[in-house]
């Protein structure tokens, strides 16, 4: 099965509890103003990737504890996020999902209760420019931390950086996180 993908990191600190993939999916709908990563928005933009192909190289990180899947809009392409967290979930890696709809429309969607067997966490709700918190792993103040297995403590979830600057060898940098600062050049993730 085929997903649109933005950006795969092997390991982050700054997209949910330890040490993690993320995987930024392409399209989004949602278009939230004020969002950091208008580049997911398009589902022209990104690449192709098989979930298969993708899981296999989220199982290969060394020392993960599991993957953020971001975006982009995940549950605009629910049976990629299905199957990637099935696979994910089968491997014992923990998985994390970030939506712009709320945990109420998620379970009102046709794969919604699916998928959300399959997941630890959700944080749920659209970002929110004039409640923006920045803190955590919340973008706005509206957006909600639901635990949906005992694999990770509230708590994990407020700690930690709130953004993370990735050098590459081609001299290019990724800011990622909730509240990434912005500097010329560089590309959100």
């Amino acid at each position: 099965m085929k997903l649109r993908v933005h950006a795969f990191k092997s390991a982050s600190r700054a997209n949910g509890p330890g040490l993690r993939a993320v995987v930024w999916f392409q399209g989004c709908s949602l278009a939230c103003p004020g969002c950091f990563n208008p580049a997911t928005h398009s589902r022209r933009g990104g690449e192709e990737v098989e979930t298969e192909q993708l899981a296999e190289a989220i199982m290969a990180q060394p020392g993960i504890e599991g993957v953020t899947v971001s975006g982009g809009e995940p549950f605009e392409q629910p049976e990629a996020v299905l199957d990637v967290a099935q696979r994910l979930r089968g491997a014992g890696l923990g998985v994390l999902v970030f939506s712009g709809y709320t945990l109420e429309q998620i379970r009102s969607m046709p794969l919604g209760p699916a998928i959300l067997e399959r997941v630890d966490a959700v944080i749920d709700g659209p970002y929110a420019r004039d409640l923006h918190a920045g803190r955590g792993l919340l973008g706005s103040a509206n957006q909600r931390v639901h635990l949906l297995t005992s694999r990770h403590r509230y708590e994990s979830f407020l700690g930690g950086p709130d953004s993370e600057v990735i050098l590459h060898q081609d001299g290019t940098v990724t800011l990622s996180g909730i509240s990434p600062m912005r500097l010329g050049g560089a590309k959100a993730g």
